[in-house]
């Protein structure tokens, strides 16, 4: 397994789709940056967000997801509270092929004011928007800035003689082809 290059990331991008919008060059005139690097691709985070909140004494469970434990922001700048949490989507549509697998790593802007964004692998064949974990570390409210970097996807090819057996499309994901700020979801 290697790991890919601002050249492929922009030739896969470019002919085969796997990044939508693609940025060709770092973007950062006065924004947190995005778009691919050396060997990455920084994506940004769109507009929606989902707060978590406590105001109906919610238990957070991933088997039975509460959907009034937050509440819906849609914005250019969204405040995460304290010690708190959102979901949010990236701007970027992804598709992966068979013999890639991703791993996504903060903004290290966004980690030194104590905001950490988390984001699963993406498996071979996965596609859609990515759903962003971004939790508020800090005792004071942080903000997060809409259509800018917010994490750097990492690619790594499998070597040719070693592709997986079976895809996230193959298994049908749940996931697959997520739209929006998906919630947890169970088969």
């Amino acid at each position: 397994m290697s790991i890919k290059s601002d050249r492929w990331i922009t030739r896969m991008a470019k002919e085969h789709g796997m990044i939508e919008p693609y940025e060709d060059a770092q973007m950062a005139d006065s924004a947190i940056s995005y778009g691919v690097s050396s060997y990455g691709y920084d994506m940004r985070v769109a507009n929606e967000f989902r707060i978590f909140t406590n105001v109906s004494s919610a238990i957070v469970d991933p088997k039975d997801f509460d959907d009034k434990s937050f509440v819906e922001f849609e914005g250019d700048i969204c405040v995460v509270p304290p010690n708190s949490f959102a979901l949010a989507r990236s701007v970027e549509y992804f598709r992966i092929p068979r013999n890639v697998l991703t791993i996504c790593v903060g903004k290290s802007t966004y980690a030194r004011c104590g905001i950490i964004t988390n984001v699963t692998p993406f498996e071979p064949e996965w596609e859609g928007f990515v759903t962003l974990e971004i939790s508020n570390t800090t005792p004071l409210p942080a903000k997060i800035y809409a259509n800018e970097g917010i994490a750097q996807v990492l690619f790594f090819e499998a070597d040719n003689d070693d592709i997986c057996k079976t895809s996230y499309a193959d298994k049908k994901g749940k996931y697959q082809g997520q739209v929006g700020v998906t919630l947890p979801k169970l088969r």
